[in-house]
């Protein structure tokens, strides 16, 4: 077997907002991708591409980047190709796709929060993965660092996850990515690391401790599809890494599909990742993460092999998707009709707008392409589609990038995917692992019990913060955040991670308080609202365009309860004392898509389009819904 000493294919793994971004950009800035006059102008998180993942402060998609190191010592460069995964499980995926391209991973982790539940999802899919683990303490100069606890709690964490006697012995670097520093040696807590002013430390470890490809000098051509980009001009792109033989422009390959049937194609494009572009190159060899074009079809996991003696690479597989919701074209009143449903531009706004099914369809079938976690099944109706993702965020995020590319959409509450083991029915249940001050300790386990959450475990850090572990059903945490953050006067920090499957639990109330319906269309009055404040708490303000059975705010008691929102006040020609007296609002809550589709019940969807969310009724006509609950009663 020979070995391509001049290359290293590494990963980033972390949990959320651990800086697994922030020490690419360093990493990037020292290996000299960036001429001097542009160091200045380069934008923090810089591999964050996506609008959303600006926004939001996390990783969504999986993206690989290039750097140049060249040794101290003057040999020859090496180039060091560099995974960002997500931190999020619900972008599993993405995780593990990217750890199929790589030969080691770093794994990145907090020096005061210490390794969370994404942590030991990332590292679980490693270690099953037979790769070669670097551990780095990020954030060493947070002044609530606890360097040594952090450590054993990562070997903790190996031990846990059945890490065996290679896998455990891992070099461990303390880093401060904001500052771009790196050190074997241990800072003082609270400090940046004082006997380095670069990374050398770590691309050092990372040449030393990540295995170069290994390859067979005399085997066909073997390439897996690990992920799909798009050009204007070049059509669909293929990311892919070559585990065997060579890969030249303009050569004839097999295309091996994923039922197994062959074709030969012909490779009109080949490129290269450096820095963050991708440049025109000959040749790709064993180990190298290229980019192909001129295969229209192609889709993820499949190979590229030799024509003369094509052989298959095990295709890629993911985690099983915990949560489904409906997703299908908008059938409100206002549908095509803007943000306040009139105006003059209303005729032209529907002719941008994606509003029929066959849009919305297509749409999900081209996210399939790119998005192997996810699953779209077939429904009763021809407009709606169930979609399946590993969790809440995951088909949020899916539903607010189809928003801000025009479509419209009805999405129904989230639900879990349950499946039968033994006769049983089973759902999915998460470890939920929650670091709360004291006082709210009480609040918190109150919010678990009603969703028969069980604690495993509980550990007090003696700085007046409490982690608490539990383990609870899927759906006892959909609409959970927004009470958690409530209850904990926004102090509270939670993260869960799919744990498997255990026997169905029964019901949950999880949400005790009705809606307020609209019960007439119409625009929102101030004096409407000034009389239906008292009543609980609103989501529109005056102007507002609303229709019958839409969601105009939350009911202060159990039930559901229709009001007229239009209301205007009659005039009179008789002055009364307080005529001139101003009508106090109180400012309505405005809901995000995510907490919308938490504050949905079983009878209730959300309505998206690119400038409003609204909560609505499934039936929207009020003496049809009263007919429904009636029969419910009875039967």
């Amino acid at each position: 077997m020979a070995t391509r000493h001049d290359i290293r294919n590494v990963a980033i793994v972390a949990h959320v907002d651990h800086g697994k971004t922030t020490i690419v950009d360093a990493m990037l800035k020292q290996a000299g991708a960036f001429a001097a006059h542009q160091l200045d102008q380069v934008d923090d998180r810089v591999m964050d591409s996506n609008d959303l993942e600006r926004e939001k402060g996390i990783t969504i998609l999986a993206k690989n980047t290039a750097v140049k190191y060249h040794p101290k010592d003057g040999g020859d460069p090496i180039t060091i190709n560099i995974i960002d995964t997500p931190g999020h499980a619900d972008f599993g995926g993405e995780v593990e796709r990217g750890l199929s391209m790589v030969d080691g991973v770093v794994l990145l982790v907090d020096a005061s929060e210490g390794p969370l539940p994404q942590t030991r999802f990332v590292l679980r899919k490693a270690l099953q993965a037979r790769l070669p683990v670097i551990l780095c303490i990020n954030k060493t100069d947070r002044p609530d660092a606890r360097i040594d606890e952090v450590v054993n709690e990562a070997y903790d964490l190996f031990l846990d996850l059945d890490a065996d006697e290679d896998q455990i012995e891992f070099p461990i670097v303390y880093a401060c990515g904001r500052d771009g520093i790196a050190s074997l040696t241990k800072p003082e807590d609270g400090t940046v690391p004082a006997d380095s002013d670069s990374l050398e430390p770590f691309f050092s470890t990372i040449l030393e401790h990540i295995p170069a490809p290994i390859y067979d000098e005399d085997a066909p051509l073997q390439a897996h599809v690990t992920n799909l980009d798009a050009d204007n001009f070049l059509g669909r792109i293929a990311l892919l890494r070559v585990e065997q033989g060579q890969l030249r422009k303009g050569q004839t390959v097999a295309w091996i599909k994923r039922d197994g049937t062959i074709s030969n194609v012909r490779i009109s494009e080949l490129m290269m990742t450096e820095a963050l572009t991708r440049k025109p190159a000959e040749v790709a060899g064993p180990g190298d993460i290229c980019a192909v074009a001129g295969i229209p079809e192609i889709m993820i996991g499949e190979t590229l092999a030799d024509p003369e003696n094509p052989v298959a690479l095990p295709l890629i597989t993911v985690d099983e998707p915990a949560i489904s919701m409906v997703i299908g074209t908008n059938t409100s009143p206002l549908v095509g009709r803007g943000g306040t449903g009139k105006g003059a531009n209303a005729k032209a706004a529907v002719k941008d707008r994606k509003v029929t099914a066959r849009q919305v369809k297509d749409r999900l079938d081209r996210e399939m392409i790119g998005n192997v976690s996810l699953r779209v099944l077939d429904t009763e109706r021809p407009d709606a589609w169930e979609v399946q993702g590993r969790g809440e965020l995951a088909l949020a995020i899916l539903v607010e990038t189809m928003r801000r590319e025009g479509y419209e959409l009805t999405v129904g509450k989230p639900q879990v995917v349950t499946k039968e083991i033994d006769g049983k029915v089973h759902e999915p249940v998460e470890r939920m692992t929650i670091d709360v001050p004291e006082e709210h300790m009480g609040a918190v386990t109150q919010l678990m019990g009603v969703r028969k959450g069980r604690m495993d475990n509980m550990s007090n850090h003696g700085s007046g913060w409490v982690r608490m572990e539990f383990v609870v059903p899927s759906r006892g945490l959909i609409g959970f955040r927004t009470e958690f953050l409530t209850g904990t006067r926004g102090t509270g920090i939670a993260h869960s991670i799919h744990e498997g499957h255990e026997p169905w639990f029964g019901p949950l109330q999880t949400r005790n308080n009705g809606s307020l319906v609209a019960d007439r269309s119409g625009s929102v009055t101030a004096f409407a609202m000034t009389n239906l404040q008292e009543r609980g708490v609103l989501f529109v303000e005056p102007g507002t365009e609303v229709y019958e059975g839409m969601i105009v705010g939350e009911n202060s008691r159990s039930d559901d309860m229709d009001v007229n929102i239009t209301k205007e006040k009659k005039l009179t020609n008789i002055r009364s004392a307080t005529a001139d007296i101003a009508e106090s609002i109180v400012p309505p809550r405005k809901l995000s898509l995510e907490q919308s589709l938490e504050f949905c019940r079983d009878d209730e969807c959300v309505e998206v389009t690119p400038e409003a969310v609204r909560i609505r009724k499934l039936v929207l006509d009020q003496r049809e819904r009263a007919r429904a609950a009636s029969r419910a009663k009875h039967s």
